[in-house]
């Protein structure tokens, strides 16, 4: 198991994410962005549209998925 912040992967915070895999954790910021929006948090919205836009054109999205894999890949087992 590891963690990762929603800072980490490119948001506003220090709420804490973990999984056993970079899939656990993007998936884990995904709900986190997408409930602080629903909440009318402001300060995340930018980083909720990005992630939207991530969805709707993953293959531009690539370099984002792969650099957050090799940092989740480099992150020690805790």
């Amino acid at each position: 198991m590891k963690t990762m912040t929603c800072r980490q992967l490119g948001g506003p915070c220090e709420h804490q994410h973990h999984g056993a895999t970079a899939d656990d954790v993007i998936k884990a910021q995904d709900r986190h962005l997408k409930d602080a929006a629903k909440a009318g948090d402001t300060v995340h919205l930018p980083a909720h549209e990005e992630m939207k836009g991530r969805w709707r054109h993953p293959k531009r999205s690539l370099g984002w998925y792969r650099d957050t894999k090799a940092a989740f890949a480099a992150l020690p087992e805790g």
